[in-house]
């Protein structure tokens, strides 16, 4: 598999703190990864660094296949876009001036690209209208119409719908979709608002106290998240045996415990418990959300907004 960034053993101290310890990811190419934690778990830190506004303490990356301390590192770096923390707008220009702005500082020969990109990203009929009288959801796809000036490849977005109203949420997750799927561009979304994460999301990593403690895809977190029948039996191993012959999918928790993931109706499974000698002690519908997976997995719920998978 190729990857647009791949980390190893990366860690970030600010004198005795510690931001990352011995972080390692891998963001596939097309991907749109959800990069999950609580704030201060140390995800813009690792942006920081994949952006090269700050240098790790140890350990390496690469991006776009090249080292993060190879010489051509900065080429690589002109492949991908980033709005970390805010857009990084000129409030006084216009959408259009914004553009042109960012084309200069890229050094790009023309302007031939402004157009398009105004009107992929929903700005093109803004005229002199300026940035400071734009909407939240605005400012936010102007950002990211500023970060597409020069054809990225790999695309970096720090909470990009945080205090969007419904209407903006849609049109950026929107325009993330188009991004992805018409012009194969990779993202890394940070995020804490998980339902529009699960919306998105091919590939997930979340991230504790400077850890990477879990890397999986949209439809690993889904097997997990599935909705399922918990039940509690006087015996796990006849429970298996019912299941087996009605080809029902299970999951043994312990002797007792198993998720059966299929609608059961409870006088139908108690008759053939019955016939097999077992009995049910309890039954209780399941729907982990992702929310739930993601307090199972890293505890506490601090900054975490509800979402269902």
């Amino acid at each position: 598999m190729e990857y647009v960034f791949k980390a190893n053993n990366i860690s970030k101290r600010y004198g005795k703190f510690t931001a990352l310890s011995q972080v390692n990811m891998e963001i596939p190419k097309g991907a749109i990864y959800g990069f999950v934690g609580k704030n201060g778990a140390g995800k813009t830190t690792l942006i920081r660094i994949m952006c090269g506004l700050q240098k790790q303490t140890e350990g390496f990356y690469e991006l776009m296949g090249k080292s993060g301390d190879d010489k051509d590192i900065v080429k690589a770096r002109r492949r991908m876009g980033a709005v970390v923390e805010s857009p990084a707008i000129y409030k006084d220009m216009t959408a259009r001036d914004n553009l042109i702005q960012q084309c200069l500082m890229l050094g790009l020969p023309d302007f031939d690209c402004v157009d398009e990109i105004l009107e992929l990203v929903g700005l093109a009929d803004t005229g002199k209208k300026k940035a400071r009288n734009f909407s939240l959801g605005m400012r936010q796809r102007l950002g990211i119409g500023v970060a597409l000036c020069g054809s990225p490849d790999f695309i970096i977005l720090d909470e990009p719908i945080n205090g969007l109203d419904p209407q903006g949420i849609i049109e950026v997750r929107e325009l993330i979709l188009k991004l992805n799927k018409e012009r194969g561009i990779t993202f890394l979304i940070s995020s804490h608002i998980l339902d529009e994460l699960a919306k998105v999301a091919t590939n997930y990593g979340f991230i504790d106290k400077g850890h990477i403690v879990r890397q999986m895809t949209s439809k690993e977190l889904k097997d997990e998240c599935r909705k399922a029948v918990r039940m509690k039996v006087s015996n796990v191993e006849l429970l298996t045996k019912v299941m087996e012959e009605k080809g029902i999918d299970y999951k043994i928790l312990d002797t007792n415990t198993a998720d059966v993931y299929a609608d059961v109706v409870f006088s139908d499974i108690a008759k053939d418990f019955e016939k097999v000698g077992c009995s049910i002690i309890t039954m209780e519908e399941r729907d982990e959300s992702l929310e739930a997976f993601y307090l199972s997995l890293l505890g506490g719920n601090d900054n975490v907004q509800k979402s269902v998978c």
